[in-house]
């Protein structure tokens, strides 16, 4: 399946074994071109890098999941207002500059949060953020989770993560997220939440091969 601006890339999503993959993909990018970027589990994507002309494996991540409503968070987590989403920008300015989910940024649909101080700030800003961003049917996304270091270690992630993904399950019968293998801590939070993690990678054309030299090697 082919769909365009998802997480921030036009993709294809690639199921199945690599002696069907293979030839359906081809044909695939023949049609939609060179941006879109095939992902899936691991060793079907690293099948196709290897066997169509141009593509290169780029860095595995993990797919996590549940299926269940994760247990309550802290009170204090909220759906935050547009004005409040906005005020979260220097979060990830400062501290998340990579993230796909931003405020603002097209796809993201609702962002919730814990609001706070920090030093002599007078007024409350969001301290940890997560997002409800590009779900669809059968399954509720969650990016964009970021909290200020200076908060660390008072189980923010996890509170702004449980509820997130407890609204996801409700609404759509699960909640999922990628994470890069090498974020432990992130993963540890996200396990405790109940969700199980899939090794997945995603490819793209090189940045030599003249259909994209633009390519980003990022999943």
């Amino acid at each position: 399946m082919a769909s365009p601006d998802i997480s921030q890339r036009n993709r294809i999503a690639v199921k199945g074994d690599p002696a069907d993959a293979v030839p359906l993909v081809r044909h695939v990018l023949d049609e939609v071109g060179p941006a879109y970027r095939p992902f899936g589990q691991a060793p079907l994507i690293e099948a196709l890098a290897r066997q169509i002309p141009g593509l290169a494996p780029v860095q595995r991540f993990f797919w996590m999941e549940t299926t269940s409503v994760p247990k309550a968070a802290s009170a204090e987590v909220r759906w935050l207002t547009e004005l409040q989403a906005k005020q979260a920008a220097p979060l990830f300015d400062h501290f998340f500059p990579d993230s796909y989910a931003q405020p603002g940024r097209t796809g993201v649909r609702r962002w919730a949060g814990v609001l706070g101080t920090v030093g002599k700030d007078a007024e409350p800003q969001p301290l940890a953020v997560a997002a409800d961003a590009w779900s669809g049917a059968g399954c509720g996304f969650m990016a964009g989770i970021c909290t200020h270091p200076a908060t660390r270690g008072r189980g923010l992630a996890r509170s702004v993560s449980g509820f997130v993904a407890a609204a996801l399950v409700r609404r759509y019968g699960r909640a999922a997220l990628m994470v890069d293998t090498d974020n432990v801590p992130a993963i540890a939070v996200y396990e405790r939440l109940g969700m199980t993690k899939h090794l997945m990678a995603a490819t793209g054309f090189t940045a030599s091969n003249p259909l994209n030299s633009r390519a980003s090697s990022r999943r």
